[in-house]
């Protein structure tokens, strides 16, 4: 069963076929056939990170604690001293900057890259979790989306993995405790891992190995030495002594430092002297509302309340709002959809607020919030805006989200667009011109949007949060994205049925069906297809209904229970239709075809196939009319009709040429199969070659055994039986493994042949026998065939199957 019954165009395998054998993978590599095409290397790219923040303006001194750190390496640059190093501090003292400066000074040292996450441990909002770090580093080392594995665990022995032998600095920023840390650390000596946190993270220093520099609040001569080289260029004549005792009332804290030398720099003109009794009067303040023993940080959030109150009307209303933003960092378009003003106007106080350092701009066209100046920017949003004006704020940026992702997936996946939303009101979602500009909003905004749906959940915006869960699920399901695809359709879940939403509810199990489907979790897929087609057919949902069907029905593929598959599709099929949608129907169709090429109906298939063609030329759905090709190609090569095999399945492999590494990848396997059909052993050796690589860079174990597969075949035509075991083996392997016993008994047979080939028939009559068993366990007309094959070429694996 080598196609994929979709109900999605271009849906990416219906199964995430991951494998544990992720060691040095064999790769096809075409040079001169003749003269031996071999495997090796590995087929992921070994990607360099670059993801250190940019290098702190204003930076003083420090000169112990960089020699401090500069000791955590040796002379050789083969190998680090210490693998751990944890820089504490209050906050407000210069952890990330000092962090930052250091990393930045020794990033050739590291030459594999450098790896930065602000764990956000003290942030207002959610803290970052292990796991969503490790999806971000994994991708950012070369590992596909589709081949980061969902648990915590399988993630972090990938990463150390990854890292091995490698040299790589990872700097971990703002870490609550060593539980959030611990997974993130690469287990080798060659790596180097900088955690910055308020708490002293004593099993980081005693259990791991850690080395804790602690940073002080800065000396007085640095602090004023700060001041001024903000300062000088704007200002000059100020007198020592003032800027000693701004210092002072800064708590020589550098965050503190840096917003009141911004502001002083601001005002040239303005005596500092009157500045300073601004900034006394608000500390006098502060001192009478909170308790004395915590002087650091009444300093600064003195220094904050003094720096807002400077700030113009639209810049502190911005800024204040901005305490309502879920997500880690937001865009320009985030902030004028939160703002309710058009984009222009957002621009000059979004700049206004980073000059007065009150925001950090963290990379292009992106900003983010000191977890201090977010702490602060909440309380001033629930001091000085009604419970109304937040709702409506909030309200307005979720519904931006919402529209936004909407329009991103009508530029990417338009057929994929199956809940309807009232039109926007009071935001301007952004529009797309191209593919790839959506593509990039969703990467740039995954965390984002994952954190709007449960906030809109939170703030009793429950219809927001499972229409936005809906609308992420056909994104989430082209990345193989499960963390963010789980969590986003159970919110929504819940959210439907707080609102006793029926519709809103199975479009969340649907959800949910298709994510465990994809994660081959198909008892739970069953379970919840079932539950939604039980709503479905309740409400009188007759469109849903047959989507329902068609569901199960692809579940009774996977398993191959042909006979109940076909009576899903048809029922399916019955009802589009009915309605009258010739998408569906031809979708519909091609799933028929697919199940009738399995059963061996070939000449059925064939038919249902140019009906589905005809269909899916005409609604221009490029996606299905390849997969309909490919499953042709399939059927006319079985026949015998080659030729116009091979021209449809180049025609399939046009359309995904350039469009879906996805298809590409799965339907170059065929084309290799038309190949050898057409006596060109080594040109199909070039195309499994290929294949194999996009499924390795995919993460699609099952899928790569086959291209590993085909290469064997390959092999033996060519009169290579040894390099054909070889292939072979590696296919079985991954089918073992992932307990796909089909594509096992399909293998083991082609690695009898080899091995017969080759001279060895003990062995071969060894894994025959294992593939007749297998085979057993399928009732349709192709296992008999199969098994009647196996049963001619070796009399005695029918007798002595293995059990």
């Amino acid at each position: 069963m080598d196609g994929v019954g979709s109900d999605e165009p271009g849906q990416r395998p219906a199964q995430v076929n991951r494998s544990e054998l992720s060691g040095p993978a064999e790769l096809v590599q075409a040079r001169d056939v003749y003269g031996g095409v071999h495997f090796h290397g590995e087929v992921t790219s070994q990607e360099r990170p670059q993801q250190l923040p940019g290098d702190v303006r204003g930076f003083v001194n420090r000169v112990e604690e960089l020699r401090t750190l500069n000791r955590l390496l040796t002379e050789e640059d083969q190998s680090v001293d210490v693998s751990l190093s944890v820089i504490t501090g209050t906050a407000g003292v210069g952890k990330t900057s000092v962090a930052l400066r250091w990393a930045h000074s020794v990033r050739d040292r590291f030459p594999d890259g450098q790896l930065y996450a602000n764990l956000r441990g003290y942030d207002p909002g959610e803290p970052a979790q292990p796991d969503q770090i490790l999806d971000r580093f994994l991708r950012a080392l070369g590992v596909p989306p589709s081949a980061v594995p969902p648990d915590l665990d399988d993630r972090a022995a990938l990463y150390r993995s990854r890292l091995a032998g490698r040299r790589v600095l990872v700097v971990l920023d703002n870490a609550a405790s060593a539980r959030q840390v611990r997974p993130l650390l690469p287990g080798t000596d060659r790596c180097l891992v900088v955690v910055t946190s308020r708490n002293m993270l004593s099993g980081l220093t005693t259990r791991d190995g850690g080395r804790r520099l602690t940073l002080r609040i800065l000396t007085e001569d640095d602090a004023v030495t700060l001041l001024r080289d903000i300062t000088s260029p704007y200002r000059s004549g100020d007198d020592p002594a003032e800027l000693t005792e701004l210092a002072r009332l800064c708590a020589r804290l550098p965050l503190a430092l840096r917003i009141a030398a911004e502001r002083a720099a601001s005002r040239p003109f303005m005596p500092l002297g009157e500045l300073i009794q601004d900034l006394r009067d608000e500390s006098a303040l502060w001192d009478a509302l909170t308790a004395e023993e915590d002087e650091e940080s009444d300093a600064v959030r003195a220094v904050f309340a003094w720096s807002y109150r400077a700030l113009n009307p639209t810049s502190a209303r911005l800024f204040r709002l901005l305490g309502l933003h879920p997500g880690p960092d937001f865009s320009a378009p985030t902030a004028a959809a939160l703002t309710g003003v058009p984009l222009p106007q957002v621009r000059q106080p979004l700049d206004a607020l980073v000059s007065a350092h009150l925001l950090e701009q963290s990379a292009p066209g992106r900003y983010q919030l000191h977890d201090l100046l977010r702490a602060y920017a909440v309380d001033q949003v629930r001091h000085l805006e009604s419970a109304e004006d937040r709702e409506a704020a909030l309200r307005r940026e979720l519904d931006w989200y919402l529209h936004t992702a909407d329009a991103a997936l009508a530029r990417t996946l338009p057929f994929s667009r199956t809940v309807p939303l009232d039109p926007p009101t009071d935001v301007t979602p952004l529009t797309f011109a191209t593919n790839a500009e959506a593509d990039a909003w969703f990467g740039a905004e995954r965390d984002n949007l994952v954190a709007a749906t449960r906030s809109a959940a939170a703030a009793g915006l429950p219809r927001i949060a499972w229409q936005l869960a809906a609308v992420l699920r056909s994104v989430f399901m082209h990345q193989n994205a499960f963390e963010g695809w789980f969590a986003t359709a159970r919110i929504g879940l819940a959210a439907a049925q707080s609102l006793a939403d029926r519709h809103g509810e199975a479009e969340a199990l649907e959800s949910l069906g298709k994510a465990h489907f994809q994660a081959r979790q198909l008892t739970e897929a069953a379970v919840h297809h079932r539950a939604a087609l039980v709503i479905r057919q309740e409400i009188g949902d007759e469109y849903g209904t047959a989507v329902s069907i068609n569901g199960l029905g692809l579940l009774g593929l996977r398993h191959r229970h042909l006979t109940g598959a076909l009576s899903h599709f048809g029922e399916s099929l019955a009802i589009f239709e009915r309605l009258g949608n010739q998408r569906w129907q031809a979708l519909l169709l091609s799933n028929l075809a697919e199940t009738r090429y399995e059963l061996g109906e070939l000449t059925e298939a064939a038919a249902l196939l140019e009906r589905a063609l005809a269909v899916q030329r005409d609604v221009d759905d490029r996606g299905q009319e390849g997969n309909s090709l490919f499953f042709l190609s399939m059927t006319l090569r079985e026949i015998g009709r080659t030729e116009e095999a091979l021209a449809a399945i180049e025609s399939a492999i046009a359309i995904a040429e350039g469009v879906s590494r996805v298809w590409l990848g799965h339907w170059l396997v065929e084309y290799a199969r038309v190949l050898r059909a057409l006596g060109r052993p080594a040109e199909a050796l070039e195309a499994v070659h290929r294949a194999a690589t996009i499924q390795r860079r995919l993460g699609d174990g099952s899928r790569e055994a086959m291209a590993l597969d085909g290469a064997g075949e390959a092999y033996q035509e060519l009169g290579q039986a040894d390099e054909a075991i070889a292939f072979h083996l590696r296919a079985a392997a991954v089918h073992r493994q992932l307990g796909d016993d089909w594509q096992l008994a399909l293998t083991l047979d082609h690695l009898g042949g080899a091995l017969t080939a080759a001279g060895r028939a003990e062995e071969a009559g060894q894994h025959w026998r294992e593939a007749h068993s297998l085979l057993a366990r399928f009732d349709d007309a192709r296992a008999a065939a199969l098994r009647e094959g196996i049963a001619a070429s070796f009399p005695s694996a029918a007798d002595r199957s293995v059990e």
